[in-house]
């Protein structure tokens, strides 16, 4: 940061580490009490803006300003090859890279076209909660799942290495950068295998069946199609292509993830939302033996719940532009008893997540917001109906729903500390449960 340069109010800092011992009050209204803080996270400033007053001025009359995100030694390390979505310099590159993926992915004919996979994970998992065991993955997928989350892990913590950006020692103590390069690499080895795969199918079906066998789509696929066609205005390399997908897996499939297990937990602790969630449900499903994305249209109270979940447990606290996210969603002048779980919050609908309401923005907005919302709520809303729709849920060990642990594990992304443990009871039972339970002596 410039010196002369005007900068708002922050906590007092110390030697060498700044506001760092500040993070661990983050939430404290002693710390965050001004719309625009000025902290200092070892030698990178930062400005948070936590009132939706300052999140507008940031996010829409000033967005051009900040629509490119900073990058640290460990995100350089990432877009070795390409600079892909998340944190892609704003320019014609990103603008197009957004574009192919929201038209050819991301879309919501797109997403649509996806139902019949996402319906497959949902039965498969709802097996699993049935008692019937985990069916045994591919080793790639495994994998896969293995090195994304430990991607995920590394961007979303806090490095030495990324704090203090002069030093060599803490680039060497912390290691995340190295550790960085080891699972990209290891991603993309992953993604070699399915692009060839992809490659060999299309010629042998001579191009005659292939498209149309995969109309759903995959990212890789609709990339390089895009890419033999032409006419682009920034050529896209491979490298540009695998870095796209690598955003998509990393923030797209944890992220989903880690609101599903808040919305568990919010449910639990509150057993009253909880039976009025179930009790929607089943009445607009009765006598149906499995839930599917038709559905959904009918299921307004899900889709409050992960609304209410979202503003309690924002997945991005902070997102890349400045803006403390937790806070303005949680501030008390702007939420009345905002630290109540209340899905009824959200029954009016006049607050919606697109990114105009800038006391309500889990997804973010302006120009960076997130291309994959339609995607990420039609798919936890499918998963929970399911859950809610075909279990009844119990807390290990006679716990009380005022025990659960909702400590919070605090990084870009908040997710729990511990995981959440749960006794599914089958109240409404599959066709698969139907069959398993007759078949099994």
């Amino acid at each position: 940061m410039a010196y002369g340069l005007r900068l708002p109010p922050g906590p007092w800092r110390l030697p060498l580490i700044g506001s760092l011992h500040h993070l661990v009050a983050a939430r404290s209204p002693t710390v965050l009490k001004a719309p625009l803080i000025y902290l200092k996270l070892g030698e990178v400033p930062v400005v948070v803006a936590s009132s939706p007053d300052a999140a507008r001025e940031i996010m829409k009359t000033h967005d051009v300003n900040f629509a490119t995100r900073p990058w640290s030694p460990t995100v350089k390390v990432l877009m070795a090859d390409g600079e892909g979505l998340v944190f892609a310099r704003y320019g014609p590159e990103w603008r197009q890279l957004r574009k192919i993926s929201i038209l050819e992915l991301l879309s919501a004919r797109r997403v649509q076209s996806f139902r019949g996979v996402q319906e497959e994970e949902v039965g498969r998992h709802r097996g699993v909660s049935a008692g019937r065991g985990r069916e045994p993955q591919p080793e790639d997928r495994r994998a896969h799942k293995r090195h994304g989350r430990a991607l995920h892990e590394i961007t979303a913590g806090f490095s030495l290495g990324d704090l203090f950006t002069s030093s060599r020692l803490a680039s060497l103590i912390g290691g995340t950068a190295r550790r960085a390069a080891v699972n990209r690499r290891k991603m993309f080895e992953l993604m070699d295998y399915v692009i060839k795969q992809h490659e060999e199918l299309a010629e042998g079906s001579h191009g005659h069946s292939y498209r149309g066998h995969c109309e759903g789509g995959s990212s890789g696929r609709a990339s390089e199609d895009i890419q033999k066609e032409g006419g682009l205005e920034v050529p896209l390399t491979m490298g540009m292509i695998k870095t796209v997908i690598l955003d998509l897996f990393v923030a797209g499939s944890e992220t989903s993830a880690s609101t599903l297990q808040w919305a568990m937990s919010e449910l639990v602790s509150n057993p009253e939302v909880m039976q009025r969630a179930q009790a929607k449900v089943r009445e607009k499903l009765q006598g149906k033996t499995t839930v599917t994305e038709d559905d959904l249209i009918h299921l307004k109270y899900i889709k409050l719940v992960i609304k209410e979940t979202l503003r309690m447990h924002p997945v991005v606290p902070y997102v890349a532009s400045a803006k403390g996210v937790s806070r303005v969603m949680q501030g008390h002048g702007y939420w009345d008893d905002a630290a109540t779980f209340k899905p009824e919050w959200f029954e009016a609908g006049t607050v919606d997540s697109k990114g105009t309401d800038f006391e309500y923005t889990p997804f973010g907005a302006g120009r960076r917001i997130c291309p994959g919302m339609a995607f990420a709520q039609a798919s936890m809303e499918l998963v929970l109906a399911a859950l809610l729709y075909h279990f009844d849920w119990k807390l290990p060990g006679g716990m009380l729903p005022s025990e659960v642990d909702m400590t919070e594990e605090m990084g870009i992304n908040v997710r729990r500390k511990h995981d959440l443990y749960l006794h599914p009871i089958v109240s409404v039972p599959t066709t698969c449960m139907i069959e398993s339970y007759t078949t099994v002596p």
